[in-house]
């Protein structure tokens, strides 16, 4: 399954099948090497949070997986993102940018490879953040993030989306040496992307948007 250049699609992520978060995004190229997608500032977009309206990482772990969830819409205050899903990886690679456009940092998610799916008016992917990131510089510097986080999860198998921590770190330490290397992504490939002036950000999710999950 290939999506076409400039489609509005949803990335999305699903824990224990469920919708965590919900991002449109324009598809910027979707080849053999991965889907790489556009998500503009101010976006409309979906997250998981509790009914009295905190999201996963404002509480503590043993808190959240005994609460019941909404799915609150709002608006994606972060930089502008390109986002690219390598081809049965398991992660995504995200180019963060400084308030004035400029490329800052790559941003690693490791994730479970993407699913997709299409029901003709609107399409999507689906992943499951496995919630440990790495943070490389344009330097090549890195560093771990969320390790807290990811390892107080784990103290709580039954109810955690993440299966075999080891197998993370290890997909984590094959980018590391990759991005090290100065390998592509991690080139300079993409840096100075700049997005037609057309796609503004979505001011409401697609209708569809909250279907089941893929996965």
């Amino acid at each position: 399954m290939r999506f076409e250049p400039g489609r509005l699609v949803v990335h999305r992520n699903v824990r224990r099948g469920r919708i965590g978060w919900a991002r449109p995004a324009r598809v910027v190229s979707d080849d053999e090497r991965g889907l790489l997608l556009w998500v503009a500032r101010d976006s409309a977009v979906a997250s998981e949070v509790t009914e009295a309206g905190l999201g996963m990482r404002a509480i503590p772990f043993a808190e959240w997986i005994v609460s019941t969830y909404r799915l609150a819409t709002g608006r994606w205050k972060g930089p502008p993102l390109l986002k690219f899903l390598p081809t049965g990886a398991a992660h995504s690679v995200w180019w963060f940018r400084d308030v004035e456009g400029r490329f800052a940092h790559w941003y690693v998610n490791l994730e479970e490879p993407g699913v997709r799916w299409d029901d003709g008016d609107l399409a999507g992917v689906d992943v499951v953040d496995q919630d440990l990131d790495v943070v490389v510089h344009p330097d090549r510097r890195w560093e771990r993030k969320d390790e807290d986080e990811f390892a107080e999860r784990l103290d709580f198998p039954e109810h955690y989306w993440v299966a075999d921590a080891a197998a993370v770190r290890a997909e984590g330490k094959r980018v590391i040496a990759r991005a090290e290397a100065g390998e592509f992504p991690f080139d300079g490939t993409w840096c100075d992307y700049v997005p037609p002036a057309d796609w503004v950000a979505p001011r409401d999710l697609p209708p569809g948007w909250d279907r089941p999950p893929a996965r």
